[in-house]
């Protein structure tokens, strides 16, 4: 495990204090994409110093693939041999999954952004905006802005509300504001009711009689979240990411894997993979991928008198499990940052990820960083914003990650 901070660690955190508020802004091109200055080429590069030994494998991990399928092999049993053969089984696998999952809704493509309320924050302004998320249903979350009129990168961050991803909430979490900080354009967005009422998720069309597995509806919203940002004029479409912590790393996960146009993703301790050995990883539950008709069965983990019931308990006797997901993300890069639910050992479901990479013809695409409890700390966000500076601080890094 990488618990301590390293050099490269405390090189690149020196280098991002002088790099932004010091430097000045470097002039956008003729659509408005922050150029390149040569502060911000050396800033990138010490973003990769500090996060390319995560794309390696421990040694005692590294190639071990026990425990799951291959995604390269079809439902008929033919091996991917190619990129194009790629492409149909990323298909098939896409399908299965929207298959079993539920049919997404139409995916609202032009969203009406409507501003709430605006105030200035340090270098960024700070909007609370209102849009539809679903074709039932609003939120309201937060905007981040930094300062400039140009073309920014940006992030879309999930959690159970929105407010402590600006820093109204639980320390080490303010991962909008951290990246605002860092010049990002940020969404922070949450489900606040249903977290109230302990629902936690997105029932289409209703609590009732809900045609979509709840996980998979939270990436449908965070999709059209996407577009919101998309249509941004601060904002360049082909460079943004998502992430979120626990609960919200679940969301990103599902959301990144489900829905390409994000550039990459980074996912805290979600627990990456199928794993009823650890009550964090509940995916069981019915807010997740185990929804039945109410009343629900007694929150916790299974048991003979609290069985598994809806979707999950299938998944689990068909044998399918998350690493499929995973791999729809190649060629874009992601990052899980790991704590007690995602330890070193999820590396055997990572490496068939980093297989189809490699068949893709491309490396460096799959990382883990490992710290031993669940909360995020100092070092493990230190990552978490390299990883997104290196991936989306460049126009051009963005498009070789598609």
């Amino acid at each position: 495990m990488r618990l301590n901070l390293s050099a490269s660690c405390v090189a690149y955190l020196l280098l991002l204090h002088s790099t932004f508020g010091q430097v000045a802004d470097p002039v956008p091109d003729e659509q408005g994409t922050l150029g390149h200055s040569a502060a911000q080429i050396q800033h990138q590069e010490a973003a990769w110093q500090q996060i390319e030994s995560y794309f390696q494998p421990p040694a005692e991990w590294e190639g071990k693939l026990e425990g799951y399928t291959s995604p390269l092999v079809f439902q008929d049993g033919r091996t991917v041999e190619n990129q194009d053969a790629w492409e149909q089984r990323r298909n098939e696998i896409l399908q299965s999954w929207h298959g079993m999952l539920g049919p997404w809704p139409e995916l609202i493509v032009n969203p009406e952004l409507e501003v709430l309320d605006s105030v200035r924050r340090e270098n960024f302004t700070q909007q609370q905006v209102r849009f539809k998320w679903t074709p039932q249903e609003y939120t309201t979350g937060y905007l981040l802005l930094p300062e400039g009129a140009d073309r920014r990168p940006a992030v879309i961050t999930v959690f159970y509300e929105p407010e402590t991803a600006i820093g109204w909430g639980t320390e080490h979490r303010d991962f909008a504001l951290q990246l605002a900080r860092r010049g990002f354009v940020t969404l922070s967005i949450g489900t606040t009711e249903a977290t109230q009422a302990k629902t936690y998720a997105l029932y289409y069309p209703s609590m009732d009689d809900a045609q979509v597995q709840p996980l998979s509806m939270l990436a449908y919203a965070a999709a059209n979240a996407w577009y919101v940002l998309a249509k941004h004029p601060r904002v360049d479409a082909e460079r943004i990411g998502i992430m979120g912590h626990s609960f919200g790393g679940k969301w990103a996960m599902f959301a990144s894997c489900l829905f390409d146009k994000f550039a990459c993703a980074a996912w805290s301790d979600p627990g990456i993979v199928f794993d009823e050995s650890r009550p964090n990883v509940n995916y069981w539950e019915p807010w997740y991928l185990g929804y039945h008709t109410p009343p629900w069965r007694e929150r916790g983990t299974i048991s003979e008198d609290n069985p598994a019931r809806g979707l999950y308990a299938t998944l689990r006797m068909s044998e399918h499990d998350l690493h499929e997901l995973h791999a729809l993300m190649a060629p874009r890069p992601f990052l899980v940052s790991g704590g007690s639910e995602d330890p070193p050992l999820r590396w055997q479901a990572l490496n068939h990820s980093i297989q189809v990479n490699r068949l893709l013809g491309v490396e460096n695409r799959v990382a883990m960083s490992n710290r031993p409890q669940h909360a995020p700390d100092e070092q493990s966000n230190a990552i978490i914003y390299a990883f997104f500076e290196h991936f989306l601080a460049s126009p051009d890094q963005a498009s070789v990650s598609k």
